[in-house]
């Protein structure tokens, strides 16, 4: 009976090496795996497309409103060439649309947004321009996943 009690023993001490490194290598797997799944990466350009979308539709209905309660008149610094938007509180706007009318008292916008991965210093990061029939087209000017992010109004 001792004998087999020893044998017993021996087995329950511990795991081995080669155990150990299965379960690990098993767990890096599939670690991977849902990893690539999930795709991070596409998925915060995802979000931040979306993002710029709503960006868009913001600037368009501010711009809109700005419209309507100044008679059908558009903001003063906007040409047929789309051009990007000066931000709110630049020291320069120079080569830039002027905005600031829609900021003023935070009537229409408290702030111009600004695109999640803007690149100037001054500028939004988003193309505004009129049409000849005076519609708006806002435009974002780097889209990750989506082809292309604009509204026209």
């Amino acid at each position: 009976m001792k004998k087999f009690l020893r044998k017993v023993a021996r087995r329950i001490r511990g795991f081995t090496l080669i155990e150990i490194l299965l379960v690990v290598a098993a767990i890096a797997i599939l670690a991977g795996i849902v990893i690539i799944a999930i795709n991070p990466a596409k998925q915060l350009g995802s979000a931040r497309d979306a993002q710029r979308q709503s960006d868009v539709n913001t600037l368009l209905n501010a711009i809109a409103q700005y419209s309507i309660d100044n008679q059908g008149t558009l903001p003063p610094s906007l040409t047929i060439t789309p051009t990007e938007g000066c931000a709110t509180g630049s020291a320069s706007c120079a080569g830039l649309v002027d905005l600031t009318v829609l900021t003023i008292g935070s009537k229409y916008l408290g702030a111009l947004p600004r695109e999640p991965r803007a690149t100037t210093t001054n500028g939004i990061g988003y193309r505004i321009s009129k049409t000849i029939n005076s519609r708006i087209q806002v435009s974002a000017s780097v889209p990750e996943v989506a082809a292309s992010i604009s509204g026209m109004r």
